[in-house]
C-alpha cells in the first residue's frame, strides 16, 4: 500500500474515534483558526461548529481526533470564500498572535501572520447572511502594543461593518494554574438588542488600563460586564503527572542564585521556568506562585517550559509533559493528543484555554445569541 492509501486509512480511523458530542447546542458557529478544537470542546453545549478551518496539519490532527472530520477544512484562509460557508450565529476567530505578542516581533496587525485577520474580514464581507455575533481572540499586546493602534484599526473596521464591540482581558489563571492573559473582542451588529446586565457605563475588572484608554476614545464601544468567577482552587502541583522521570537536572545549574535561595527555603516546592538570556548569560528563571508560565509553541528550546520540584531535600527538573500542558489548558485527560511531543505541545500552547472559552460562552455569547436571535 502506498503512503496516500495509508494516510486515507489513518484519516478514516481518526474520524471514527470522535469522542465529543457536538449535537446538543442550540446555536451554530464558524471557527476560524480553529487549532486543536478546545474552543469547540468548551462551547459544545452552546454553539455547534458548522464549519472550522486551520492551516496546521498537526493541530488539525488533534481537532479531528476529538471532534471528527465532517466540519473541518484544512486550508489557508486566503483560499476560503465567504459565499460558500453555511450560515452560523457566531463567528469565532483566534487569529495569529505572533506580530502582536510582546515576546514576538511586534510587526503589528498588518504584518504577515497577525494580518490574516484581514482575510477573516474579507470572508465576512463575502457572506450573504453574516453572523450577528463576532468573537476575536488574541494576546494582551493587541490592546497595548504600538500605543493601542493595532486595536484601534481593528475596532474601526468592525464599526464600519455595522458592529459595536468592546474588548475584555481575561487571564486563564482564574480557572487553571497557568498565567495566560488573553483579549476577547465581542462584537454585535449595532441594531441588535443587548441584555442590560451584560453592559455597564464604566469599566470593570475585565478591563486593563489599555482597554480603558481605548474604550474612552473609540466610538461603538461596549463596556462588557459580568461578575468574577469563583476563586480557583487547583494549583500547579495538582496537574502534575507523578511517575514521569526527572531527566533535565543539568538545567538546575542555570537557576539564578536568588531563585536557588527560594527553592532551598522550602521543604516542598513546585515551580516552572523558561530559559532566558540575561546580559549574555543563559538562566532558568522560575516562578513560585503556584502557576505555570504562559504556554508557548515549541519552535525553539527556550519555548519549552521546565518543571522544577524540590522534595525530601532534593531538587530535580524535567520538561512539562504534553498531558500536563493539556491540563494547564483545562482539557480533560480524555482529550486525545495524537502525534509527537512537539505536535501535542504546539496544539496546546497555541490554543484557547478551555474554561476561559466556556466562561466567555456562558456569560456573554449564549446570552447575546438568545437576545439577538429570539428578539
Amino acid at each position: 500500500m502506498d503512503k496516500t492509501g495509508e494516510d486515507m486509512i489513518i484519516q478514516s480511523v481518526m474520524c471514527k474515534k470522535q469522542n465529543i458530542d457536538l449535537s446538543s447546542a442550540p446555536w451554530t458557529m464558524h471557527e476560524f483558526f480553529a487549532g486543536s478544537g478546545l474552543v469547540a470542546y468548551s462551547l459544545r453545549r452552546l454553539f455547534t461548529p458548522v464549519w472550522a478551518n486551520d492551516i496546521s496539519e498537526q493541530k488539525a490532527a488533534v481537532y479531528k481526533a476529538n471532534l471528527g472530520c465532517e466540519r473541518f477544512v484544512l486550508n489557508d484562509i486566503k483560499n476560503v470564500k465567504g459565499s460558500c460557508l453555511p450560515f452560523a450565529h457566531l463567528s469565532w476567530a483566534s487569529f495569529p498572535c505572533q506580530d502582536l505578542s510582546l515576546a514576538g516581533s511586534i510587526g503589528g496587525i498588518h504584518a504577515s501572520r497577525s494580518g490574516l485577520v484581514w482575510e477573516w474580514m474579507r470572508v465576512l464581507d463575502e457572506m450573504d447572511n453574516k453572523p450577528k455575533i463576532l468573537l476575536l481572540e488574541n494576546v494582551a499586546g493587541l490592546l497595548s502594543a504600538n500605543g493601542g493602534d493595532n486595536y484601534r484599526v481593528l475596532h474601526m473596521a468592525l464599526v464600519e461593518r455595522g458592529y459595536s464591540c468592546g474588548a475584555v482581558l481575561l487571564n486563564a489563571s482564574h480557572f487553571v494554574p497557568q498565567s495566560r492573559p488573553r483579549v476577547f473582542v465581542i462584537a454585535v451588529q449595532e441594531d441588535c438588542h443587548i441584555p442590560e446586565a451584560l453592559v455597564k457605563n464604566e469599566p470593570c475588572w475585565l478591563h486593563s488600563k489599555a482597554a480603558i484608554k481605548l474604550g474612552r476614545e473609540l466610538p461603538g464601544w461596549f463596556w462588557w460586564y459580568t461578575e468574577k468567577p469563583p476563586r480557583r482552587v487547583i494549583s500547579l502541583k495538582d496537574i502534575i503527572e507523578r511517575n514521569v522521570p526527572f531527566d533535565k537536572d543539568d538545567v538546575l545549574r542555570l537557576v539564578p542564585e536568588r531563585h536557588q535561595a527560594k527553592l532551598l527555603a522550602h521543604d516542598t516546592m513546585y515551580a516552572t521556568g523558561y530559559r532566558r538570556t540575561r546580559n549574555g548569560t543563559q538562566q532558568l528563571e522560575l516562578r513560585f506562585d503556584g502557576l505555570a508560565g504562559c504556554l508557548r509553541t515549541p519552535e525553539g528550546g527556550s519555548s519549552k517550559q521546565y518543571l522544577v520540584v524540590r522534595k525530601n531535600g532534593q531538587t530535580h527538573a524535567r520538561l512539562l509533559t504534553v498531558r500536563e500542558a493539556a491540563r494547564l489548558m483545562g482539557a480533560p485527560d480524555s482529550f486525545m493528543l495524537p502525534g509527537s511531543y512537539n505536535d501535542g505541545y504546539k496544539a496546546m500552547g497555541d490554543a484557547v484555554a478551555a474554561p476561559v472559552a466556556q466562561f466567555i460562552g456562558e456569560r456573554f455569547l449564549s446570552k447575546i445569541a438568545e437576545a439577538v436571535y429570539n428578539d
